[in-house]
């Protein structure tokens, strides 16, 4: 019995390990913070915790989905200023809305909390605050 539940525990650690962003680190990767395209902006999405490693919803900007949240990752996309919504598939009510500038960096947050299901939702951080966090995530490949 000891040994069963030392195998259930190993694959049940892989799992949540496995479930975690594999790329390389932000520091490596270094992007920049700014859009090499004039007239867009930037928005950094990322995971900063492993809690909830288990739910890697599709996160959505304006209906369209541009990435996954995963625990301890980051993915960044550019786009032209404007009024932009941020909600993944678990959680419509949580919404963030927020205003693009030309040549603007945002950071969303992407945060877990448990219920009947797990939920992830999106917060608008400072710049500065983001930049911190997102130090221990490492890059998301997107497909």
């Amino acid at each position: 019995m000891k040994k069963l539940f030392q195998i259930v525990t190993f694959v049940f650690i892989g799992g949540l390990y496995s479930a975690c962003a594999t790329g390389p680190g932000f520091l490596e990767v270094n992007p920049p913070l700014v859009s090499d395209q004039a007239e867009m902006g930037r928005i950094f999405f990322y995971m900063p915790s492993s809690l909830g490693a288990a739910f890697q919803p599709e996160v959505m900007l304006n209906d369209e989905e541009v990435g996954r949240a995963k625990s301890l990752g980051f993915f960044y996309v550019d786009r032209p200023p404007g009024d932009y919504k941020v909600f993944t598939r678990t959680d419509v009510d949580r919404a963030v809305n927020f205003t693009l500038e030309k040549g603007q960096t945002r950071f969303i947050r992407l945060s877990s909390s448990m219920g009947f299901a797990g939920i992830v939702f999106g917060e608008l951080v400072d710049e500065s605050v983001g930049l911190s966090e997102i130090k221990k995530c490492k890059s998301i490949v997107k497909k």
